[in-house]
């Protein structure tokens, strides 16, 4: 499948960003001020695992909300990627977390 060269260059991007940091959240705002529920809810998450993690706000950038849901083939925003692999959005995060699994994988 063939992206235009913006996607593309995003994608790019993205797959950096994820090699070069063990635990990365594309959400909605920021660590400090979420902009909306979800990528609150997993920000929250993640500081109570106490796990280190880079952001990326999406909505700074249309063409990397676009990209980053292409990457993923995952139409939602929060995006966690833990060891360069799509873990999931905040339902399959929130259900890791409850069940323990999340602290494990992020361990």
């Amino acid at each position: 499948m063939s992206h235009s060269p913006a996607i593309q260059e995003k994608m790019d991007t993205i797959k950096n960003d994820i090699t070069n940091h063990k635990i990365m959240l594309y959400m909605k705002g920021s660590k400090t001020m979420p902009m909306c529920g979800f990528s609150g809810q997993v920000v929250q998450i993640l500081t109570t695992v106490g796990a280190p993690f880079e952001t990326k706000n999406v909505l700074e950038d249309d063409i990397l909300r676009d990209a980053i849901k292409k990457y993923s083939d995952w139409p939602t925003i929060p995006q966690l990627y833990v060891n360069g692999e799509f873990i999931g959005g905040c339902d399959i995060i929130t259900e890791l977390y409850q069940s323990g699994e999340l602290a494990q994988l992020l361990a």
